[in-house]
């Protein structure tokens, strides 16, 4: 039991060190005041500390939940289409209740899995590229912080790659008092409270925002989830977990929370043999694991009080770090099949371009551009390289 239980609480510090900051800097980047932010991340990990306690207990599998990682860089990119986090819980509340229907409607879910990968691992790329490169321009703008953050993530990543973000992001918190003071923690030290943020639907933040977002967290986080339980030799129940993760999005999306779904790195940790040699009792892994994200959730005042006081390109950076893998990982997958290469080039190119037209924001601007690449060079087209 206590190997189970370690595993989650390893599992639980990494996902929460690694992402927390990129979080924070999304629901600001949409129009979050720091309360609200700071709202957002205790709504999530009461959320993701419930699911994970709730189905693992009931289905006896190791069944993890996280928040959206893709979903929070998608915010920080799409800062550009609005500034009324009100516009942005109602997108968060249209994309809960989106995977909700996903998983009673499960044509909908099919329709959504079945975008053709370039298409969808070019726009996660392009989402993260902008992201990705804030280390580079962290060293240049603010050296002295930015430089020891990612040579600690560098060494770390090179002996004991689990910790290599969460030691910069511990680094980079050495930094930020240093320079700041601690004038910032007086906004730190109360408890955590909820806000409530009545959503606004706006059609143009739904379909530039709340669109993208349920598809990114479908493709980047639900269906590689199943796949890693599956991997694990664990068939896990679509339908309660989908409607789970919706309606936790939804019920989340009121207090500035973006996206619960099912988690897909950390998840690995919980469901291989790891955790226990027992398949049968890896599930508790994820259990202590979701205790943990609740006692996490009473952090979330200091970390918003952290992000607001560092320089907004630092927070950039170790958020960067944090996703150079899934960049990797997701254009990889957009270029690995030649016939398309050029179908998710010009889906990436105009995702990363952060362009807005008519209010409306890049990410589902590549999505069009990549159909339409799609459709007149053809699907079943053969032999379209780069040479050509």
């Amino acid at each position: 039991m206590f190997q189970s239980a370690f595993a989650g609480i390893v599992a639980s510090i990494t996902g929460f060190a690694s992402s927390f900051v990129l979080v924070i800097a999304g629901l600001r980047a949409v129009g979050a005041s720091d309360a609200e932010a700071a709202s957002g991340l205790f709504a999530l990990c009461l959320l993701v500390g419930v699911t994970c306690i709730g189905l693992p207990w009931y289905f006896r599998m190791p069944i993890s939940f996280a928040w959206s990682t893709p979903g929070a860089a998608l915010l920080v990119a799409a800062g550009q289409t609005t500034k009324d986090f009100g516009a942005a819980a109602g997108a968060f509340l249209v994309c809960g209740v989106l995977i909700v229907l996903s998983g009673l409607w499960p044509a909908l879910g099919r329709l959504i899995t079945r975008i053709p990968k370039p298409i969808a691992s070019a726009m996660l790329a392009g989402i993260l590229f902008p992201i990705c490169i804030a280390p580079v321009t962290a060293t240049v703008q603010q050296p002295l912080l930015a430089v020891p953050v990612v040579l600690v993530w560098l060494l770390l990543f090179r002996l004991a790659r689990r910790w290599a973000v969460p030691a910069a992001m511990l680094v980079a918190i050495i930094g930020i008092v240093l320079t700041a003071g601690t004038g910032w923690l007086t906004a730190a030290s109360s408890a955590p409270q909820l806000v409530f943020v009545p959503p606004v639907f706006d059609p143009v933040v739904i379909v530039s925002l709340g669109l993208p977002l349920f598809i990114v967290t479908m493709a980047g986080q639900n269906v590689p989830g199943f796949v890693v339980l599956s991997t694990f030799g664990y068939r896990a129940p679509p339908r309660p977990i989908l409607v789970a993760s919706g309606l936790a999005t939804a019920a989340g999306s009121v207090f500035g929370a973006h996206g619960v779904n099912l988690a897909a790195i950390t998840a690995a940790l919980m469901a291989s043999p790891d955790a226990h040699p027992d398949r049968s009792r890896r599930w508790v892994a994820t259990v202590t694991s979701g205790v943990t994200y609740l006692v996490l959730g009473l952090a979330a005042g200091f970390a918003a009080a952290l992000v607001s006081a560092s320089p907004p390109i630092l927070i950039e950076a170790v958020a960067g770090l944090a996703l150079l893998g899934a960049f990797v990982t997701s254009i990889t997958g957009a270029l690995e099949d030649a016939t398309h290469v050029i179908t998710a080039a010009a889906t990436f190119i105009v995702t990363a371009s952060g362009v807005v037209i008519l209010g409306i924001g890049s990410a589902f601007w590549g999505l069009v551009v990549g159909a339409v690449f799609l459709a007149w060079l053809g699907w079943r087209r053969s032999g379209l390289t780069l040479s050509a």
